[in-house]
């Protein structure tokens, strides 16, 4: 009869400097932007542009969509690159809330959206029954997102399908719905998408008030995705999931069906990039089928590759620190853009596998533990909630293929 043995202790949530770094980003969002935004004098050096704002808080959407990347990429070892349809599909439903919210303000004076008025409806389609209610909006976009994601990944886990060919999949997908939203029938507003938004919940959106109120709103989702996803992953079930990512296999061996952990964690990453999306619209201004484009979900993997993948933070500073440089790069060097975000890809990829955390963590001489000994541990907390004797297991292969690349 073997001995029952105790699993590892859990840790906590954040390290005492790791809660400092949180309240700090906490207080920085909902009181020293407002502050320098709206307190400020407009030629004051400490003044926060409402372009500022607007770049801000655009890129924090990313962060959350980046996030999302790093729990079924840097922690399950899945490699989608078709996330840009939740991150659009999150959009398009509240751009559908909004387009109703401009009323008789359009074009045509008329309570269709303008552009149906243009292609001569005479009634809303049936999925814009409920793009009135704001309620049910804020269900529609968590809600849209996770039945996609959940039909489609039940199927292509069961299919046992992974690697390159999951990741191909993922971006054929994305490019259908693409094609599909560009039609002018389906009643999305065809290439021009949805713009010209007047208010929400009957507030004018172009005011400052606004604007802060947006930008707080997607600051604190952010902060409340990343304690969400610091919990998921030190949790059993994240466990689990790096198992499956190291050795799905021997997880299988071990008693545990790898489909519910892989569906449950690919939904849950869906709806977070669904939310971003919903919270992106409104403070851009536009959404339309490019937002699906298969770069942008491919700038999704380099946003988390950059900044280091299975950390959690990395993929937030990989988002802040590639579009950063976008939004500079683009206006001072537009035609060297693609090139440089190739060659930072390729060079994170060759000399930097651990990205910019990683990097840091190497200097600080605060490296993680070796691979072997992260999969031990792994091992060892399955093992023990078998029942078995975590001294007889040894370390798990490790399994190559295109979602460890």
């Amino acid at each position: 009869m073997s001995t029952p043995v105790k699993l590892p202790a859990k840790g906590p949530l954040l390290s005492g400097k790791g809660w400092t770094a949180f309240f700090v980003a906490l207080i920085a969002v909902c009181a020293v932007a407002p502050l320098l935004n709206m307190f400020t004098a407009p030629d004051s050096a400490l003044h926060m542009s409402d372009y500022a704002v607007a770049l801000v808080g655009k890129i924090m959407c990313y962060a959350i969509c980046a996030l999302a990347m790093d729990l079924i990429w840097g922690y399950t070892g899945i490699l989608s690159l078709g996330h840009g349809l939740f991150f659009t599909l999150g959009g398009y439903v509240m751009g559908m809330y909004l387009m109703r919210q401009i009323g008789r303000d359009g074009s045509y004076q008329s309570d269709l959206p303008d552009f149906m008025v243009f292609l001569n409806w005479k009634e809303l389609p049936w999925h814009w029954t409920f793009s009135g209610s704001f309620v049910a909006t804020l269900i529609l976009i968590v809600l849209v997102p996770a039945v996609v994601s959940f039909v489609f990944g039940f199927f292509a886990f069961r299919s046992r399908i992974k690697g390159v060919y999951f990741s191909i999949i993922t971006q054929a997908m994305t490019f259908a719905a693409m094609l599909l939203f560009f039609r002018n029938e389906t009643g999305f507003g065809g290439n021009n998408g949805f713009t010209d938004f007047k208010r929400i919940l009957g507030i004018p959106m172009q005011t400052q008030e606004m604007r802060m109120t947006l930008f707080v709103i997607t600051g604190l989702t952010l902060l409340g995705f990343f304690l969400f996803s610091k919990w998921l992953v030190g949790s059993k079930f994240g466990r689990v999931l790096q198992a499956i990512r190291d050795a799905e296999t021997r997880v299988m061996f071990s008693g545990y069906s790898p489909l519910g952990y892989k569906l449950t964690i690919w939904v849950i990453s869906a709806v977070m990039c669904g939310i971003a999306g919903a919270l992106y619209v409104p403070q851009v201004g536009i959404i339309n089928p490019s937002e699906m484009s298969t770069g942008n979900s491919i700038e999704f993997a380099i946003w988390a590759a950059v900044g280091g993948r299975a950390t959690l933070i990395g993929p937030i500073l990989g988002a802040f620190i590639v579009n950063g440089a976008k939004s500079w790069l683009t206006v001072a060097y537009p035609e060297y853009w693609l090139y440089f975000l190739g060659a930072l890809f390729i060079v994170v990829t060759l000399f930097l596998p651990d990205g910019i955390v990683g990097l840091v963590k190497k200097w600080l001489g605060k490296g993680k533990a070796a691979p072997s000994e992260a999969r031990v541990e792994v091992q060892r907390s399955m093992g023990a909630e078998q029942g078995m004797d975590p001294a007889a297991l040894t370390p798990m292969p490790v399994e190559t293929g295109g979602a460890r690349a």
